[in-house]
Formats: C-alpha cells, sequence, structure tokens
C-alpha cells in the first residue's frame, strides 16, 4: 500500500467514525471554532487536571479533513500536559504551512495523514481549526470563539 493511500484511509476513517465526539459536562474551558471559508464549526471541551489534559473532546460539523483533524488531535493530545500540546501546536502548524519533504513525520504518528492538506492552501484552515481553538483555550481561557479569518 502506498503512504499516500494509507493517509488518505486515517482521514477518511476519522471522518467516518470520530473519536472523542462528545460534550464533557465539567469540562474546564469550552471554546467555539469556525471557519467561514468553508463553514466548519467545532467546539471544544477541555478538561485540566492541573497541568495536564486529562480529556479532549469536540462537537460540530466540518469537511473531512476539519473533522479528521479535529479527531485525530483529540486522541494524540489526551493526557498531555499543556507544554507538551503546545509543541505539537507548533509541530502540526510546521507540517500544515511549511515545505517538510524531507521532515521525520514518524514522531507525528497518525497525524503525519495531514501532511498532504499543505498542497491545498485552501484546506489548510479547515485542518487547524482544531488546533487553533486548542491553542486559545490553552492560553486565552476567558476567550469564547475562534475564528479562522
Amino acid at each position: 500500500m502506498d503512504l499516500k493511500d494509507l493517509y488518505q484511509d486515517v482521514i477518511v476513517d476519522h471522518n467516518r467514525s470520530p473519536r472523542n465526539f462528545r460534550r464533557i459536562a465539567d469540562a474546564s474551558r469550552t471554546l467555539e471554532g469556525f471557519n467561514p471559508l468553508c463553514g466548519d464549526k467545532l467546539t471544544l471541551y477541555l478538561k485540566l487536571d492541573g497541568d495536564r489534559i486529562s480529556d479532549l473532546s469536540f462537537e460540530g460539523s466540518g469537511c473531512a479533513i476539519s473533522v479528521a483533524s479535529a479527531s485525530l488531535m483529540t486522541e494524540r493530545v489526551k493526557g498531555k500536559t499543556v507544554h507538551e500540546a503546545a509543541y505539537l501546536f507548533d509541530s502540526m502548524h510546521d507540517l500544515l504551512t511549511r515545505d517538510n519533504a524531507n521532515a521525520d513525520l514518524e514522531p507525528l504518528g497518525k497525524l503525519a495523514a495531514l501532511s498532504g492538506v499543505r498542497a491545498y492552501p485552501s484546506r489548510v484552515k479547515c485542518a487547524s481549526l482544531c488546533w487553533h481553538t486548542l491553542k486559545t483555550a490553552l492560553e486565552q481561557p476567558e476567550q469564547q470563539t475562534v475564528s479562522t479569518e
């Protein structure tokens, strides 16, 4: 199987059966994200235990890239510290916006499936919406909405 096909399979799977697609009733922080270009919307639920993200989930609707990215993000970030989540945000931002032809994608695991989005600039905001929403929730807990405008 071609690596490109494997990545596509990961995105399709996470879009059809998103992980952590639910509300957290006792979330520490709740933040809405919106991509006006294509209409992606999500509500991110974040539960902190000290400096550790003990639970992370989302609800909403959007294109396959947006839903898959949020699903992959929640799987990867849950259990990480705030610092580790910030590092993952930076890694994903680089993956989605910089030419990383020679980059080692192995440390990103399944998140590397989103590397092909870089070739479609109009879709980068779809893949990064959940990440920007998470970053804002961690840095500015009083904020209510994040927009990719």
